[in-house]
């Protein structure tokens, strides 16, 4: 696999992180950057760790993650984003509240977006690809996307309000089914 490759590899890889990262951008009405550079980290450390993860898993448990982490990823994202438009329906009292990033609220959203990840890296092992530059080229890409995303995320968000929560919440579960459907 040729650098260009594992490159545009990366960017379709990030694709979850990057609606996920847009989704809590828009909750955030005003990021600091301490919280972007935290949500795109994990996101982009966990995307490129799991491929990892994935190649040396491919050895031992092929067939039970190939059937469970399509479920785990759907339960993570789904309970996530019920409770975000649960949220969304409750009483906001001050619009202008700093919400604060944590590695505990983006820890489950990390894990849950780079699942598939960890399936690139079975195929890492089969194509003979070596896979820490790989790893390392998806966990770029992926946080420079992400980063972008949670302040573009932010930008729609102050204009939708409460919607925003809403509408975040929906792209968790519909990024949950997608990935348990298909």
């Amino acid at each position: 696999m040729t650098t260009l490759e594992l490159v545009v590899l990366a960017f379709a890889l990030a694709m979850d992180a990057v609606a996920v990262s847009l989704a809590e951008g828009l909750q955030l009405r005003r990021p600091r950057w301490r919280d972007a550079l935290l949500m795109a980290g994990m996101f982009g450390l966990f995307q490129g760790l799991m491929p990892v993860l994935g190649w040396v898993l491919a050895f031992w448990f092929a067939d039970a993650v190939e059937t469970a982490t399509p479920w785990i990823a759907f339960g993570l994202l789904g309970l996530i984003g019920a409770k975000m438009v649960w949220d969304s329906f409750g009483d906001d009292g001050d619009e202008h509240t700093v919400r604060t990033v944590t590695v505990r609220s983006v820890l489950p959203l990390a894990i849950a977006t780079s699942i598939d990840a960890a399936a690139v890296g079975v195929t890492f092992g089969v194509l003979e690809v070596d896979v820490a530059p790989g790893g390392a080229i998806i966990g770029v890409v992926t946080f420079a996307l992400s980063l972008a995303a949670v302040f573009i995320g932010s930008r729609v968000g102050e204009r939708l309000g409460r919607w925003a929560t809403l509408v975040g919440g929906l792209i968790l579960i519909a990024i949950g089914l997608r990935i348990l459907l298909s």
